[in-house]
């Protein structure tokens, strides 16, 4: 929303948080967007083998995957999507908070797709999180950086 797009999640929840597969679908788009609901998704980011599995079938052909290489060690990919494996658990434990992997995903996001600013994702961090989290803020942020710098080294 911060770049003036349409913006719409919708997260599932529930009993799936005590160790099936939850997961939360995101669009972001240029148009008004008409139903939060997302069949076949363009991108997809997974954490876990059990998602791995469940959502890889979803994603359209010439999709983009990216995952945890960290914790997903010899997964069974597709042949006509873009692959991309990001070790996340290792970078965000390496940086002092593993549970910010989900934010190295989002900065290797950033940097592989250019779908969002960096600046955009950090001023969304400083507006929804309240002051006496100052300190996670600071960790996310340094998690992102990391993800973006991991897909630019790959690149160079």
């Amino acid at each position: 929303m911060l770049e003036n797009r349409e913006v719409t999640w919708f997260p599932s929840y529930g009993a799936e948080m005590r160790g099936g597969t939850a997961n939360c679908t995101v669009i972001i788009s240029d148009e008004l967007i008409g139903s939060p609901v997302v069949t076949n998704p363009d991108i997809l980011i997974v954490i876990s083998d059990a998602s791995l599995k469940k959502f890889q079938p979803r994603l359209k052909q010439n999709g983009l995957i990216i995952f945890d290489s960290s914790l997903i060690k010899d997964p069974a990919l597709r042949t006509d999507i873009e692959i991309v494996g990001v070790p996340a658990t290792e970078i965000s434990t390496a940086i002092g908070n593993t549970k910010s992997a989900n934010m190295v995903l989002l900065g290797a996001l950033i940097a592989k797709t250019g779908l969002l600013k960096k600046e955009s994702i950090f001023e969304a961090l400083d507006s929804s999180m309240p002051i006496r989290r100052k300190k996670s803020i600071e960790v996310n942020k340094k998690a992102i950086i990391e993800g973006i710098r991991f897909i630019e080294d790959k690149k160079g």
